[in-house]
């Protein structure tokens, strides 16, 4: 099962992966190993692949840096949930794949919680409460457009293999 990271509110783009460790200063290929340096310095060893970033609001304001959800995208990160998404970055996720809910979860979740989320139908899945009883929260699910970009991987991967956009007459 994914595990929960919980973040609090207004995490920038810079909080998710600092300016001196970009993609051209630190190298394509270890850029990743430095998200969330600051923040959660232990977050990059220890991700594993489907974890869910839970933040409160206007997660990813800040710069337009397409670096800071590909390094999220490298670390192979399941989805994130917060109330509000700064709308660039909010792009950007979905342009890479990364599947991004508007839903108010911080206080239903904490650190380390393991979940299960189907990305398609948005039901996410937890245990609550000292008898691990499970629980499920309907998030809003992705329009069909996305879920179509979904399934191939990103919008970027859809437009490659089928040469239009998702939604669009094919």
């Amino acid at each position: 099962m994914a595990r929960v990271w919980k973040f609090g509110e207004s995490v920038n783009t810079d909080d998710i992966l600092p300016g001196k460790f970009a993609p051209f200063m630190a190298g394509q290929d270890v850029f990743q190993t430095f998200a969330f340096h600051y923040l959660r310095p232990e977050f990059a060893g220890a991700v594993r692949p489907g974890d869910v970033l839970i933040g409160g609001r206007n997660w990813g304001l800040g710069s337009s840096r397409e670096y800071a959800p590909q390094a999220l995208k490298k670390l192979q990160v399941g989805a994130i949930i917060a109330p509000s998404f700064a709308r660039i970055h909010y792009r950007n996720l979905l342009n890479l794949g990364i599947p991004a809910f508007e839903a108010d979860l911080t206080e239903l979740l904490s650190d380390g919680d393991e979940v299960s989320l189907d990305v398609e139908s948005g039901v996410l899945t937890y245990a609550d409460g000292p008898d691990a009883q499970v629980r499920t929260v309907q998030l809003p699910p992705p329009p069909e457009f996305l879920r179509e970009a979904l399934r191939e991987g990103s919008i970027l991967e859809f437009f490659r293999k089928y040469r239009r956009f998702p939604g669009e007459p094919g």
